[in-house]
């Protein structure tokens, strides 16, 4: 992570314990009770297709009642647990490796993964010509945002292919973070050879500008299984308001189950709500393509989570750190169980 995005997040985890403090004394909701507004935090890409299915659908708010649903917008992970830690959150969507971070930074006092959302969905695109590993050497690549998910992914590859990249933009191969939009932008117009980033921006470079995908991410993993987006929430509005977190999980079920059982119902109503957040909607054609690229699941494959945790330890962006007890899967199993649907687990290994 870039020394900025490390010292807001220092500056975040100090401060948990007092913004805490200040969250108790102005909500008005006994402690234990029901919160009287839940934040929720998501993308406004595909991979986040259950956060903006439920918010459009209003599956979240048919299940938290009388709480009122806030929902908030970003465009990468660690602008997203920055919010959590300042209190502007209470649960968001987000990918592994900015909750690794979370979790890390705050030594474990912060965050819970309470369910899975998305797997795959992510790849490296580059323009013709670029055939091999070794091809791109002089080339400029971007990423969402530095040690966001699919920048560690990158450089993990980078690496296991014999290839330098440092946080500076230098090395063999020049990373180059920068927001989607304006990664899609870049390319089109060729200032970058390619990018490391998810759907649906994946089949925007594809389908728009003629590039390749030289790496589906979901191969380099074992079954093309691989967690891209999970939903966290905050560990003291989890232990103040477990029921409301409860509900929000009946939401994100409900989205769950209604992309599995109506996809083309489901795909409309994502696509609707990305036009609202950005003024416009997706092509059919890129709609279609990110969503076969896609596997929604409540399952959150932990056993990738710290796989990914090694990677960002072995690129430079994360010192060792232990993840046993980020995850609190009992409120999602209860809930799997009395649904009839198989519950999930919090294992290292798959």
């Amino acid at each position: 992570m870039s020394s900025r995005t490390l010292r807001a997040l220092a500056l975040a985890a100090a401060a948990l314990v007092s913004a805490t403090a200040l969250t108790a004394c102005g909500d008005d909701s006994e402690s234990g009770g029901e919160a009287t507004t839940l934040r929720l935090g998501y993308f406004p890409n595909i991979t986040h297709a259950p956060a903006l299915v439920g918010v459009k659908n209003g599956l979240f708010q048919q299940a938290l009642g009388t709480t009122k649903l806030e929902p908030k917008t970003f465009n990468a992970g660690p602008a997203a647990i920055e919010a959590l830690f300042s209190g502007a959150v209470d649960a968001t969507y987000i990918g592994p490796n900015p909750a690794i971070n979370g979790w890390a930074t705050s030594k474990g006092t912060a965050l819970k993964i309470i369910a899975g959302s998305t797997s795959g969905g992510a790849g490296l695109v580059v323009k013709a010509g670029i055939n091999a590993p070794a091809d791109l050497k002089g080339k400029k690549i971007a990423t969402p945002q530095l040690g966001n998910t699919q920048d560690v992914a990158l450089r993990a590859w980078l690496k296991e292919n014999g290839l330098t990249a440092d946080q500076q933009g230098g090395g063999d191969v020049s990373v180059l973070p920068q927001d989607n939009a304006t990664a899609v932008q870049a390319f089109a117009q060729g200032a970058i050879d390619g990018a490391w980033v998810p759907e649906p921006n994946l089949s925007k470079m594809v389908l728009e500008s003629k590039g390749k995908i030289l790496v589906n991410e979901k191969d380099l993993w074992p079954n093309g299984q691989f967690v891209t987006t999970h939903l966290i929430v905050k560990q003291e509005f989890l232990k103040e308001h477990p029921d409301t977190v409860k509900k929000l999980l009946q939401g994100h079920i409900a989205a769950e189950k209604l992309i599995a059982t109506d996809t083309a119902g489901a795909q409309k109503a994502a696509n609707e709500q990305l036009a609202a957040l950005s003024g416009k909607p997706l092509k059919d054609d890129i709609l279609a393509a990110a969503f076969k690229n896609l596997t929604f699941t409540n399952d959150p494959i932990a056993s990738s989570l710290f796989t990914s945790a090694k990677h960002a330890e072995d690129v430079g962006l994360l010192k060792p750190v232990d993840l046993k007890g980020i995850y609190d899967l009992g409120p999602l199993n209860e809930l799997l169980k009395a649904d009839g649907q198989p519950e999930v687990s919090d294992a290292a290994s798959s």
